[in-house]
This record gives structure tokens, C-alpha cells and sequence, in this order.
């Protein structure tokens, strides 16, 4: 297993953050490559659809409400693993505002560690940017 993790602090509280992206479905009111989540199964699947119209269907593994946390798996993405569980967190950090923890690990299927790393870090790097500048709004 490999993994890949970022982090961003923000200038707001814990729970104004976690209020916006704590939902399973809300990954398109924050991150605007997802243009669909449609959720199924009592809200433990996600369908989402990307702005390329490609389809990733994801599973609530775990949900903690006061921990600010949720972490799910994929069971089907064009993305070269497999395996693949993922952590979103929200850290209050008090004065200082939160930080968002966003983390997984996953077996490479095709590519080397660094390539699936890397591609990860990339998808958590801009989703947190992209989350940055819709609090900033």
C-alpha cells in the first residue's frame, strides 16, 4: 500500500467547514470538477460524476459527526488503483481557524507508487484549493 495526504488551513471555524463539506453529497456545492452526486443505498454511495463525465462511485465506510471525519472507499473510478480507502477531516484549530486533513491509501494497478501518489496528491491538492476559494467567497 501506498498513500498520499494534504492539508489546508483556513480562516474559519471547524464547524462553519464542516457544515459545508461534512456532508457525504456535497462535494459539488465545494469542489466544481464535480458537477453530480446522486446518493444511494441510505446515503452510503455516491455516484459522482465528473466535469469529463466520467463516473466514481464511492462507499461511506465510516462517518464521525463530532470527530469531523468521514472516510470512504472506491468501488469503481478510472484511476489506476485499487484498494483505495480515503479520509476527510476537519481539525478545529481554535483562534487559528481549521485545518482539512484529506488522506488516503490504495495499491497502484498499473503505475508506480510515485505516479499514484502524485496523482492523488494532485486531486487533494486542488480540491482543497478549490474548497479555499469557495469559503474565500
Amino acid at each position: 500500500m501506498t498513500s498520499a495526504a494534504v492539508s489546508l488551513d483556513v480562516p474559519r471555524s471547524a464547524d462553519q467547514v464542516w457544515r459545508l463539506i461534512g456532508g457525504f453529497g456535497s462535494l459539488p456545492d465545494w469542489l466544481p470538477y464535480i458537477t453530480e452526486s446522486r446518493l444511494t443505498e441510505g446515503g452510503r454511495v455516491r455516484t459522482l460524476t465528473n466535469d469529463e463525465g466520467q463516473v466514481i462511485v464511492e462507499r461511506l465506510e465510516a462517518f464521525d459527526e463530532a470527530a469531523r471525519s468521514y472516510r470512504y472507499s472506491i468501488a469503481r473510478a478510472p484511476f489506476p488503483v485499487r484498494q483505495y480507502r480515503s479520509t476527510l477531516r476537519v481539525v478545529d484549530r481554535g483562534a487559528d481557524g481549521a485545518r482539512v486533513e484529506w488522506s488516503g491509501e490504495f495499491v497502484p494497478d498499473g503505475v508506480t507508487d510515485a505516479e499514484a501518489t502524485a496523482l492523488f496528491e494532485t486531486i487533494y491538492r486542488d480540491g482543497l484549493r478549490a474548497l479555499a476559494e469557495t469559503i474565500a467567497a
